[in-house]
């Protein structure tokens, strides 16, 4: 099938709304230095933190340690849907049928609105009076296709019609909104999107699957919808009624979540999945608000349900404020899928499904991490070091992960593969004698006089069948407190398990480390 040429498109994009909005919420001023938070994670500053240090994926204990005067906050995303509601009716003032990625990121179709007001200039300024109206700090771009017409908005470009893969091809490739393929992306030299680009589609899909096609898609220039994007026909369309109605927006979002599944589920059944679908909200009085969601990936019921807050809480909120706002409460919504894809294109789970098993998860575990502390959802990983404890390392969950080229170094006297599958924690102490039943003893060149013959751990002796080693390990000698300097044996008994020991030479004593099963 042959590529469609991607639609000309403006995106409306409002920089560090999450800050913007919780920086309203609180009354603090626009020079404070702010981050917001979700899972002890910064998921937006502002640039004032930015020049401190402060970005996007830091947790918090790093953020607040390179900006000690950082004020954190958790983020509300109801109160950027209400904040972001306005621009929204500004916006459809200009050209109906606005596409919303998420609070503080919108794009319309600029080709009928071209034709209206005489010139792609002229649309801009447009947009440009009628937001000012709502907040002074917005970028609005042009491209071809909503991927790369972000992307202008966010350098504040309007990129001539044609040229969106050359403007695109310089960015970097962590513009791609893909952490795990940027970071193997990266890890094989590429580094500009026109890098990715380069490559041949066929070779991309074979090496990263659907995903990395829909990226290098977006790398190229291509419309960020894949081919197969198509309108549903009209039979998923969903119908969602309140009896009685209901103005409040947890009431209306618990009540219409098994649609919301059914609605995702028959769209699975039949191969699947939605990239943008269209809200409908109406009110016992007639009134209704109509708004497009588009995704980066695809839409889960989480995702839905997400953004039926959203829209809601913005529509809502204006009562009382605004001659347009709803007067009576939420009788029906109605949710038709305006594209979809094959669920193959983007998947997002690894053992299949779409992915809501998972959010679920890192809900859960957020909210317990809220609930008992930081360090109460720890997560096992591997981490650099010599001896078995140091390359297992717990981290809070959400933390960053170690480097995985931390782990992979030389690290000189380094256990050998495999590793032992039990470690004692802390190591338990040990009598290791030779044949003369005098304790093993190493010298300071790391030398054994006299072998191993048999170990006693709890009270049990045992004999040594075989043993393998000395590795000597002498770490941190610059420093009194810390320095170590160890020497590890691997030993057999009779009935052929298998212990790692250690002999602290100064304290001249031996310990069990851990056990090979």
């Amino acid at each position: 099938m042959n590529a469609v040429a991607p639609p000309r498109m403006a995106a409306v994009w409002c920089p560090d709304w999450p800050v913007t909005t919780a920086r309203s919420e609180h009354g603090l001023a626009a020079d404070e230095v702010v981050a917001v938070f979700t899972a002890n994670r910064v998921v937006a500053c502002s640039w004032t933190a930015r020049q401190r240090g402060v970005a996007r994926g830091l947790r918090r204990r790093e953020a607040q340690g390179r900006c000690p005067e950082l004020i954190v906050l958790a983020r509300n995303e109801a109160a950027e849907a209400r904040a972001f509601e306005p621009i929204l009716a500004a916006i459809e003032a200009i050209a109906p049928g606005v596409e919303v990625n998420r609070p503080g990121l919108a794009a319309i179709g600029i080709k009928g609105p071209t034709r209206y007001f005489g010139g792609e200039t002229a649309v801009l300024h447009a947009l440009s009076r009628t937001i000012a109206e709502h907040t002074s700090d917005v970028l609005i771009g042009v491209a071809d296709g909503a991927f790369a017409a972000e992307q202008a908005a966010r350098r504040g470009n309007i990129v001539p019609a044609g040229q969106s893969s050359e403007f695109l091809s310089a960015l970097p490739i962590e513009t791609l909104d893909e952490p795990e393929l940027v970071d193997l992306l990266k890890r094989l030299g590429i580094r500009t999107l026109g890098a990715f680009a380069a490559l041949s589609a066929t070779d991309v899909q074979a090496r990263f699957g659907p995903a990395g096609a829909w990226a290098h898609r977006q790398a190229g220039g291509a419309d960020a919808r894949p081919i197969a994007g198509r309108r549903p026909p009209v039979e998923f369309e969903v119908g969602i009624e309140f009896e009685p109605p209901l103005d409040r927006v947890d009431s209306i979002a618990f009540s219409a979540r098994g649609a919301i599944e059914e609605f995702v589920t028959d769209l699975a059944d039949h191969g699947l999945a939605c990239t943008c679908f269209e809200l409908i909200a109406q009110t016992d009085q007639g009134e209704e608000t109509v708004r497009r969601w588009r995704h980066a990936g695809v839409l889960t019921a989480v995702d839905i349900t997400d953004r039926v807050r959203w829209q809601l809480e913005g529509w809502l909120s204006r009562r009382g404020e605004d001659p347009n706002a709803p007067s009576g409460p939420v009788n029906a919504l109605r949710l038709t899928p305006i594209e979809t894809v094959p669920t193959g294109v983007h998947q997002r789970a690894l053992w299949g499904g779409d992915g809501t098993e998972d959010e679920r998860a890192h809900r859960a575990l957020a909210r317990v991490q809220t609930l008992l502390g930081h360090g109460s959802v720890r997560t096992p990983v591997v981490s650099g070091g010599r001896g078995p404890a140091q390359r297992t390392q717990l981290i809070p969950w959400g933390d960053e992960r170690p480097d995985d080229t931390v782990a992979a170094r030389p690290w000189p006297g380094r256990l050998p593969a495999p590793a032992p599958s039990v470690i004692i924690d802390p190591p338990r102490p040990l009598e290791v004698l030779d044949r003369a039943g005098r304790m093993v003893i190493v010298t300071e060149r790391g030398m054994i006089p006299a072998p191993p013959a048999t170990f006693t751990a709890n009270g049990s002796p045992s004999a040594v069948t075989a043993w393998a080693g000395p590795w000597p390990v002498d770490e941190r000698w610059w420093d009194a407190e810390a320095h170590r300097q160890l020497v590890r044996l691997q030993m057999v008994d009779p009935v052929g398990r298998a212990f790692l020991v250690c002999f602290d030479v100064a304290a001249q004593a031996w310990f069990l480390e851990a056990i090979y099963d």
